[in-house]
């Protein structure tokens, strides 16, 4: 899934190759992506593209004087731009291709989707505070304001594990599953630590680790196409998809803990004191 630091790449990546220019086609293919109906996606055509923002992880482009083209790219979303877009309009079928823009130029992008868990969101919008998802993100982990006492007044009443509350995006916005194991592993805790229990020397800790990793992780991708922006994400992860793998700090074996749509890695010799943590799902095959 693309997390903060692709979304933010891809924003700058965007903003270099749309901003002034005219959409002159929004063509649907999987009707499904389209979440809003009023403004109609051709409401965006015959706009200049003014701006393009992000929130969290979604992406926002804000058109001149035209409604607002938000999306989510979800787990297995992503986009592709094209110098040149094939001729003709796409056609409907079982392919990824979910939403195609055109520019005057000639240029666009497509919007694609693989697997079958259809989860790619497209809205169109007056205001991006209109998506429910938008309207629910909590702070930007890399805002200037984001300090270490926001975070511990962010992490006091939660009682539950750390895992999870980096990755709630109502608490803290653009932290998926892949950083929030990078996050973890930089700041030696365990994704099984209540984020109530918080020390203030933790707290110190874990912000440092979550402002590093974010930043280091924007700064690998900036510069880099829109179709290369996934393997950078994978080259640069230090211990998320990693499990078998020796760990880049101690050398420990990185162990994993798997649910029911999802996995978490760590290393126990860095985060959990040297004790491997429960996967029941692992021991349930076992039986």
């Amino acid at each position: 899934m693309p997390e903060l630091p692709e979304v933010e790449a891809l924003k700058d990546f965007l903003t270099e190759h749309l901003v002034g220019h005219e959409i002159v086609r929004v063509l649907p293919v999987a009707i499904n992506v389209l979440k809003t109906y009023d403004p109609p996606l051709s409401a965006l055509e015959g706009h200049r593209v003014a701006a393009v923002h992000r929130y969290g992880k979604f992406l926002d482009l804000a058109t001149d004087g035209g409604p607002h083209l938000v999306t989510h790219l979800a787990r297995a979303g992503w986009l592709h731009w094209k110098d040149r877009l094939p001729d003709g309009p796409p056609r409907p079928g079982k392919g990824p291709l979910a939403l195609r823009v055109a520019l005057e130029t000639g240029e666009g992008f497509d919007l694609t989707e693989a697997g079958t868990q259809k989860r790619l969101a497209v809205y169109v919008v007056q205001d991006p505070q209109q998506v429910p998802g938008v309207a629910r993100l909590g702070p930007d982990p890399l805002a200037d304001d984001f300090d270490e006492r926001r975070l511990a007044a962010l992490l006091a009443p939660e009682r539950r594990r750390l895992k999870g509350a980096l990755r709630d995006q109502s608490l803290i916005a653009g932290v998926g599953n892949a950083y929030s194991d990078e996050i973890l592993h930089a700041a030696k805790m365990s994704p099984f630590k209540l984020a109530s229990s918080l020390t203030a020397e933790e707290t110190t800790r874990l912000h440092t680790a979550l402002r590093t990793t974010l930043t280091e992780a924007v700064e690998r991708s900036r510069g880099v196409a829109a179709g290369r922006l996934k393997a950078e994400k994978k080259s640069g992860l230090r211990v998320h998809g990693r499990t078998g793998e020796p760990c880049p700090v101690c050398g420990d074996t990185i162990r994993e803990v798997s649910f029911s749509d999802s996995s978490l890695q760590y290393c126990p010799t860095c985060q959990t004191s040297g004790r491997p943590l429960a996967d029941r799902r692992l021991s349930r095959l076992l039986k």
